[in-house]
Parts: structure tokens; sequence; C-alpha cells
């Protein structure tokens, strides 16, 4: 199963960090250049326990929906998404928020087991691992501009 582990410093305070990173907006603006946008579920605002959004989005030429429910939330300092319906066998996305001196280090663990058995194994090698890495970090950069720059207030999240 592959894991992708990334850390993100951000020069902002630890709870609006973790309100952007649920934030099911600024999720959408992150991911624009997929066309993802929440089609089911929680569709706006900040996501919480044991709420689903169903994401619509074209990877590979291809439209796809993938529908991840919030499985464990403790308020700024950590949150889980895991998929509970879409293209791959399982996807468990840990969010951690740790207090620093001058902000948030934010920490993003996200394993999961490919589709079609052998032929996803060898997709992850080749391609895979390294686009899902690419949308984290491009997700990361927009939250944390967000955060840094102050450029959406949290209640209009």
């Amino acid at each position: 199963m592959p894991v992708i582990k990334l850390q993100t410093h951000i020069n902002a305070d630890r709870q609006v960090v973790f309100d952007l990173a649920r934030s099911i907006d600024l999720h959408q603006i992150s991911t624009k250049h997929t066309n993802e946008k929440a089609v089911a579920g929680r569709c706006s605002g900040l996501i919480e326990l044991n709420e689903t959004v169903t994401w619509q989005a074209r990877h590979f030429g291809i439209t796809q929906e993938l529908t991840s429910k919030i499985t464990e939330f403790d308020n700024g300092v950590y949150f889980v998404d895991e998929m509970t319906k879409g293209i791959f066998k399982s996807i468990r996305h840990e969010h951690h928020f740790d207090k620093e001196d001058n902000g948030t280090l934010m920490t993003d663990i996200f394993s999961y087991v490919s589709p079609l058995g052998i032929l996803g194994k060898m997709a992850d090698g080749i391609f895979l691992s390294n686009y899902l890495k690419d949308l984290l970090i491009k997700r990361n950069d927009i939250i944390k501009e967000y955060a840094e720059s102050n450029l959406l207030p949290i209640d209009h999240l």
C-alpha cells in the first residue's frame, strides 16, 4: 500500500489552518484544474465528524466520483477522511496540525490501495503515486496561501 507523507509549514494559527483544510469550498478552489466539485453530502462549509461528501472530478480524461467520510475528528488537531465509495480499493487521508512558535505544521498521511490488482500496482510505480502527491502539494499550497494572506474569512468557508 503506497503512503504519501507531506509536511507543510504555515505561518498561521492552527485553528485557521485546520478549518481551511476541512473547507469544502476551499477544496474546490484547490482542485479547480480537475473540475472537482462536491455533488452530494456536505457540499459547502466545514465538514464535520461522520459527514460525507461526494466529489466529482476529471482525472486522466475520465469523470469519476469518490465519496469520503470524516471518520476521526479532534477539533483543531486532527481529522481523518476515508473513501467509502470510488474507483480505489481504499483511501485513508490523515490530517495532523501541530502548533509551532511561528504557526502550524500541517502533516498529511495519505495511504491508498489502487484498483486493478497488478496493473494498479504497476501504475503506482509509473505515475499514480506522483500524480496523487502533486494533487496534495497543490492543495496544501492553496491552504497555505489562504491561511497566510487571510484571503477568505473562516465564516465564509
